[in-house]
């Protein structure tokens, strides 16, 4: 007996990290991919449900669409009822694990795993490699459930293994097991697999093994209930509305099968041609079917359900360093990861460029009463800059979806290089602030020439974040032309000062401040061009200065 046990066990353990390992290379290979898939089709609920059913077929994983799901919508990227259509099309697609188990390819397991190996150690393409992470995870997970099934082959054989087995009629208790088994494998495929190999040896009745899914249903849930708990109020209720479903959904079912017992069973057995364990694959899959299509007219009403549970509004305190995006209140998934930093980063992005046009007004009209709100701003961009950066470094401690592993040193760039234009932008009203104080006087050409080239500054740094947090490469050719005028202007206005100053029509203090103020506006031209060219791999900047020395040769 010790030994079926440690073979029960070795086999669970190789099932459920073959899963994983599966999960997670899909995940990394498709991820970035899925993700955008996931943002753009999803506009109404019956896109989402499709959307949501092909997007978990291919992860392979519930528990993992369902989270990036509650990520996005903590991020606000998606809405509560493109959320529930998602949700509702995860739970079809997560039974294509279970029709993939039911078809024993034990046999190939072997060949498939070799296969793997030999993708992950010997092929240097990282996207060779994330498919034969896949391709390994594959096969050790019918290697998993061969160990499995010889030792369950073994159990049939005991009287009492067989007793304790057929002594499971009640169909509530069957609920109950079906729930705390998934909620501690943390996934209803692996306790379908384990369901559908005890149908096949004769363990389980396929009556109980109905019910026994149900409570899968609902212990799948608990991932996305975690990952929502530490979210924003629209978080939990999209993680709300994953448990809800089920509930419901298993409420309904419940009764409708334990009317027409009979009736099912015959229609299963049908079309699974006699063979258990398809017989449980099919009702998985048919089960969770019926669900959407019965639940789904009703996702209005189910989102506003959530909201008796989940109440209260919830916004960023207008004087409160908050993170929205990253943090404590966001909910972490590493497919997701990368893109909620970036949309924290380009809210600091305008938040910067807000406080550089703030400061120069201040400089330019000598209004004192935006200078402590250009300091406060500061210290926030400082605050986020610290917390973003600390966030970039935990997510780089995890396994990301190949695209993101790669853009990951760049944002670490960018957070930088917007750090460092907030930074110019307390240097100006540092500069109002001795001008107001001194009394130092500006012509108007030289505010005129300060306003010119501010617009050009912040032009560039708008396109610029636009360009690295939503890839628009509309104004790519612009954001390079403004970097030269800007270069351009820079030079034109010091010499324009030197002068003014030659003139006379200026004072020295004053000639020294507008060149300081000259000289930072183009260094942020330089942050700008940075930001909207992290993420390329190439740098066209570079590109041009390469063609016109070829031009000039």
């Amino acid at each position: 007996m010790t030994s079926i046990v440690l073979g029960l066990m070795g086999g669970l353990g190789l099932f459920l990290f073959g899963m994983k390992q599966m999960s997670d290379g899909l995940e990394k290979a498709a991820g970035a991919k899925m993700r955008s898939i996931l943002e753009f089709f999803t506009k109404t609920p019956l896109r989402g449900i499709l959307v949501g059913t092909v997007f978990t077929a291919i992860i392979q994983s519930s528990s993992a669409a369902t989270v990036m799901v509650v990520s996005f919508v903590n991020s606000g990227l998606m809405n509560l009822y493109q959320a529930a259509g998602v949700i509702m099309g995860a739970n079809i697609g997560t039974t294509v694990t279970s029709q993939l188990i039911s078809f024993n390819l034990s046999q190939f397991a072997p060949l498939i795993v070799m296969a793997g190996v030999i993708m992950v150690m010997f092929c240097k393409n990282i996207k060779v490699q994330r498919a034969g992470e896949v391709f390994l995870g594959f096969g050790i997970l019918f290697m998993g459930l061969s160990t499995m099934s010889s030792s369950m082959s073994v159990l049939k054989e005991s009287p009492q293994v067989v007793e304790i087995m057929g002594s499971l009629t009640s169909h509530f208790l069957a609920v109950i097991v079906g729930m705390v088994v998934t909620t501690v494998l943390q996934s209803s495929s692996a306790t379908v697999g384990i369901i559908l190999l005890l149908a096949n040896q004769g363990l389980l009745d396929i009556r109980i093994c109905f019910f026994i899914i149900f409570g899968c249903n609902i212990g799948a849930c608990i991932s996305a209930l975690l990952a929502g708990l530490n979210g924003k109020r629209d978080a939990k209720r999209a993680s709300l509305i994953h448990l809800l479903f089920n509930i419901i959904g298993t409420i309904i079912m419940y009764v409708i099968f334990t009317v027409a017992m009979e009736p099912i069973v015959t229609f299963i057995t049908a079309i699974s041609g006699g063979n258990p364990g398809r017989m449980v694959a099919n009702s998985h899959t048919l089960i969770k079917i019926v669900e959407v299509i019965m639940l789904a007219p009703f996702i209005k009403q189910i989102v506003k359900l959530t909201g008796l549970f989940v109440k209260g509004d919830e916004e960023l305190k207008e004087n409160e360093f908050q993170l929205q995006f990253i943090g404590e209140k966001s909910v972490f998934s590493p497919t997701t990861a990368v893109f909620d930093a970036t949309r924290e980063m380009e809210r600091m992005g305008h938040m910067a460029i807000t406080n550089l046009e703030r400061a120069m007004n201040c400089l330019i009209t000598e209004d004192e009463k935006d200078i402590a709100l250009v300091y406060e701003t500061e210290r926030y961009i400082d605050y986020l800059n610290h917390s973003i950066t600390n966030y970039l470094v935990k997510v780089n401690q995890t396994t990301l979806p190949a695209d993101d592993a790669k853009s990951l040193g760049g944002l670490f760039h960018v957070v930088n290089d917007i750090e460092r234009i907030g930074d110019h932008a307390e240097n100006i009203v540092d500069a109002a602030k001795s001008r107001i104080a001194q009394g130092i006087d500006f012509s108007p050409q030289a505010k005129k020439e300060l306003s010119g080239m501010l617009d050009m500054v912040i032009k560039i740094t708008t396109y610029a974040l636009d360009m690295f947090s939503r890839n628009n490469q509309e104004h790519m050719q612009e954001i390079l032309e403004l970097e030269d005028k800007v270069d351009d202007a820079e030079r034109y206005l010091q010499q324009s000062h030197v002068e003014r100053l030659t003139k006379g029509e200026c004072t020295a203090s004053a000639g020294m401040m507008f060149s300081d103020i000259v000289s930072g506006l183009e260094r942020v031209s330089d942050h700008a061009t940075n930001i909207a060219f992290s993420l390329m791999e190439e740098d066209p900047i570079e590109q041009q200065k390469e063609q016109r020395a070829h031009a000039a040769q």
